[in-house]
C-alpha cells in the first residue's frame, strides 16, 4: 500500500472516494455529537450501517437548523442573508443526491445515505420548505403549523424509516402503516421540543408555534390539551415499534421512550415555569431508559 503525494492511500479496497466517505460521515457524526447527547445515545442502540445513515441524516438536519435558529444571526447574518444560505443549502443538497458529490461534506454525507436509501426531494423540499418558514414573521396558523411539523419532523421520520427498511421491505399495507407511525413520532418529537422551547422560541426568535394561545398567559389546561396530543402521537407510534426491524427497533423505542419521559414532565410543570425551565431528562435516567430498551420488548413493557 501506498501514499500519493496528494495525500489519501491508495491500495487494494481502498480509494479516494472511500477515504472522502469515511470524512463525510466523521464529519456527519462530529455534529451530532456536538448538539445531541440524547440522540448520540439512541443512535448506538442502531445497527452500525443504519448508526452512520441516519447520523447522516440528522447532521444535515442540525446544519440547516443553526441557519434559521440562531447561529447564522449570531455571525451577524440577517433575515436575507440567512434565506440566501438555506436556499443554498437546499441546491447543494440536491445537487449532491444527484451527482454523488459535494464539497460539502455534511452535505455529502447525507447524500451517499440519500442515494442509498432512496431519499429524494419528495422528503427533503418540504423539509427546506418549512426551514424556510422559520424566518417568516407571519404568524402561524393551524394549518400551516400542521405544514411547518409536516416538514421539519415527520419528513426526517420517513427518511429514517427508508433506511431502516432499505434491507427489510414491507408490503405497500404494513409501508404505509409503518409510515404513520413514523410521521406520528416525528410530530410527537417536535411537538414536546415546542413546548420545551417556548421561552427561546418566543422571546430570542419571536415564534409561536401554537397559535390562538397567549404563550405569557398560558395556563395548565391548555398546557395539558396540548399533550394529549402528544401523548396520541406517541401511542400511534407505539403501536408500529414491533414492527420495525430488529436493527432500528431497539433505538427507535429508547427514542420513543425518552420522549414519553419528557411528555410526563411536562405535565407535571407548572404552565408559567415553561417560561423560565426547560424540561429535560437527567442523564441517569436517560441511560437507564437506554439500558432497558436495549434488553428489548420485554424488560420496556414492565
Amino acid at each position: 500500500m501506498s501514499r500519493d503525494t496528494a495525500g489519501p492511500l491508495v491500495g487494494p479496497g481502498i480509494t479516494g472516494l472511500d477515504s472522502y466517505n469515511a470524512a463525510a460521515l466523521a464529519s456527519a457524526t462530529t455534529v451530532i455529537a456536538q448538539y445531541s447527547t440524547s440522540f448520540g445515545l439512541a443512535a448506538r442502540l442502531l445497527a452500525p450501517g443504519l448508526r452512520d445513515e441516519v447520523r447522516s441524516i440528522y447532521a444535515l438536519v442540525r446544519i440547516a437548523d443553526e441557519i434559521v435558529d440562531g447561529a447564522a444571526a449570531g455571525a451577524g447574518i440577517d433575515l436575507a442573508g440567512q434565506r440566501e444560505l438555506l436556499d443554498d443549502l437546499e441546491h447543494e443538497t440536491e445537487r449532491a443526491m444527484t451527482r454523488g458529490f459535494s464539497t460539502n461534506l455534511v452535505v455529502h454525507a447525507f447524500a451517499v445515505t440519500a442515494r442509498r436509501v432512496g431519499i429524494d426531494p419528495i422528503l427533503t423540499r418540504p423539509f427546506y420548505a418549512s426551514m424556510r418558514r422559520d424566518l417568516d414573521p407571519a404568524p402561524f396558523t393551524p394549518a400551516s403549523v400542521a405544514e411547518y411539523i409536516y416538514g421539519s419532523a415527520e419528513v426526517v421520520g420517513l427518511m429514517c424509516l427508508r433506511s431502516f427498511l432499505h434491507e427489510s421491505p414491507r408490503s405497500p399495507r404494513n409501508q404505509a402503516v409503518l409510515e404513520h407511525g413514523a410521521r406520528s413520532l416525528g410530530a410527537a418529537f417536535q411537538k414536546v421540543n415546542f413546548l420545551r422551547d417556548l421561552a427561546a422560541d418566543r422571546d430570542a426568535l419571536g415564534r409561536n408555534y401554537f397559535p390562538g394561545v397567549d404563550l405569557a398567559r398560558l395556563t395548565d389546561g391548555q398546557k395539558n390539551l396540548l399533550l394529549d396530543n402528544v401523548d396520541a402521537d406517541l401511542e400511534a407510534a407505539a403501536r408500529v415499534l414491533p414492527m420495525l426491524p430488529s436493527g432500528s427497533r431497539r433505538a427507535v423505542t429508547a427514542a420513543h421512550r425518552l420522549f414519553a419521559r419528557l411528555s410526563a414532565k411536562l405535565r407535571e410543570t407548572p404552565a408559567q415555569s415553561l417560561m423560565s425551565t426547560r424540561v429535560r431528562v437527567p442523564d441517569p435516567e436517560k441511560l437507564m431508559i437506554a439500558l432497558s430498551s436495549s434488553l428489548g420488548p420485554q424488560a420496556w413493557r414492565r
